[in-house]
């Protein structure tokens, strides 16, 4: 008895030790700036903050690629509303290569709306724009819509992230990491029909 109780904690103290090695490095790449990507045949970002929206459209007009989906957009919002959030303005010679993507209201459905956008627009190569701490379960969930998409990591980082060590940023990031790691064991599946998952 005392020698499966001794292998069951050093069981979980393994466990617990992996968890903390694998936060450790999840939240210093959530904070890393992301390089400048190749240029790709499209864009896709995920809703969520202005600095995402801002971020993609700048791509875009720099040519690092010559479509933009915007996933998880409102229902009834209009472009010029989803584009002046962030004070951008925008040149009418891009309006036509951007689409709002309406029917996604988790990471599971913007994975599956970004694939069938890909799909229509013969998009092979794809910059993904979203917050640090979300863009590996974002990766995570477009790949398992789309395996043959060939995906370019764009993070920003957002408010939430620019002071790292403050109580609520380590509870973002830790529950984004448990997110992550859920969406990559498959555990994600089901909770994918609340929003936020």
């Amino acid at each position: 008895m005392m020698r499966t109780c001794q292998r069951l904690t050093f069981l979980l103290g393994l466990i617990l030790s992996a968890w903390l090695i694998g936060l450790g490095w999840f939240s210093v790449d959530a904070l890393r700036a992301s390089a400048p990507p190749p240029p790709s045949d499209g864009i896709v970002a995920l809703t969520g903050g202005q600095d995402r929206i801002r971020n993609s459209l700048d791509l875009l007009r720099r040519a690092y690629g010559r479509e933009l989906l915007i996933s998880g957009v409102g229902p009834h919002a209009t472009l010029a509303q989803v584009v002046g959030h962030g004070g951008t303005v925008l040149p009418p010679s891009l309006a036509n290569h951007i689409t709002l993507g309406r029917r996604a209201v988790t990471t599971i459905g913007n994975g599956a709306e970004t694939a069938e956008w890909a799909e229509r627009n013969d998009i092979h190569t794809l910059i993904v724009v979203t917050a640090g701490y979300h863009i590996r379960r974002a990766m995570t969930e477009i790949q398992r819509a789309d395996p043959g998409l060939v995906l370019r990591p764009y993070a920003v980082k957002p408010p939430a992230l620019r002071h790292p060590f403050r109580r609520p940023t380590m509870t973002l990031l830790m529950h984004e990491y448990d997110k992550w790691l859920g969406s990559k064991l498959g555990l994600s599946r089901g909770a994918g029909l609340l929003p936020g998952i």
